[in-house]
């Protein structure tokens, strides 16, 4: 049987969905998902196997305007993850104008001659006349192969998507083990879940100020699992909010982030939970490196 693969670039402003996208073709949570913007900070594969057919989908953070060291190596990250590849979804909002965001990703889109399909998200929230207007102004673009509206919340239309997705494809040796559904270490996937449980619980910019490490992966003779992983944020004040009253703020994050990593894992995982402070870690070039943010 000859196999065949696809490598997809899924990209898009910050909160459009494109993490939620991810996990939904996937059928596992294995990017954070989270109503805040500039929640996916690497570049995060994806894994899909069917039959002979492998789709390798590149999970990017959400394309903004970047203030810090941190957001430069989101935005390049982003501008890389066009090139190289098969193809390229650009997923947008259900907006009938073409935002700043959407402009540049267009332009980078044809200036490196990708081929790319458009997913227009969260179909669920809007009445049909304005999704017709939305198709109208991002096909004038022409930019893209297929429009299709969709909703990664639902999955409605997805699998229209995934279709589209397969007319990219190459013969090709599978890039990936059948059973794998993501190329990021354990570990990474364990921080990135604690990382996710702090965006949903903490307000405006402290959880973008956190970074997470795990400093102990290991596993028992009877499968269990032991987490040691420290939260790093910025500022003395930050730490005592994510801390919170009688260390309620972190023990409520730990337990949100255990029962993930429990499903992820598959087994029984012991999670401990520290809080440092690194002020300004997002501008220091080596931080950035150390907490696993490499190009």
């Amino acid at each position: 049987m000859n196999t065949k693969t696809a490598i997809i670039t899924i990209a898009g402003r910050p909160n459009v969905g494109k993490s939620t996208l991810i996990n939904y073709l996937v059928g596992e949570k294995i990017t954070i998902v989270s109503n805040k913007p500039q929640t996916t900070r690497n570049r995060i594969c994806g894994i899909l196997t069917r039959d002979n057919m492998q789709y390798v989908f590149v999970d990017t953070p959400g394309y903004h305007k970047a203030r810090t060291k941190l957001g430069d190596y989101m935005v390049n990250t982003v501008r890389e993850s066009i090139s190289n590849v098969d193809a390229a979804i650009l997923v947008v909002e259900p907006i009938p104008s073409v935002g700043a965001q959407e402009d540049a990703l267009i332009a980078n889109i044809l200036g490196t001659h990708c081929p790319a399909v458009l997913a227009i998200n969260k179909i669920d929230t809007v009445e049909k006349e304005k999704l017709l207007e939305v198709i109208d102004v991002y096909s004038r673009t022409g930019a893209f192969d297929a429009i299709i509206p969709i909703s990664a919340k639902t999955g409605d239309g997805v699998d229209i998507l995934l279709s589209e997705c397969e007319k990219y494809s190459v013969e090709s040796p599978f890039l990936f083990p059948e059973d794998v559904t993501t190329d990021q270490p354990e570990r990474q996937v364990m921080a990135e879940i604690i990382r996710e449980k702090l965006l949903w619980c903490l307000d405006k910019e402290i959880p973008h100020g956190t970074a997470v490490e795990i400093t102990k992966f290991t596993e028992r003779d009877n499968g269990i699992i032991d987490i040691d992983a420290t939260i790093y944020c910025e500022k003395a004040s930050h730490k005592g909010i994510i801390i919170g009253k009688h260390g309620d703020m972190l023990k409520k994050v730990s337990s949100m982030a255990r029962q993930d990593c429990e499903k992820f894992m598959g087994t029984k995982v012991y999670l401990t939970t520290w809080v440092k402070v690194k002020e300004n870690w997002r501008d220091s070039d080596f931080l950035i490196r150390n907490f696993g943010y490499r190009e």
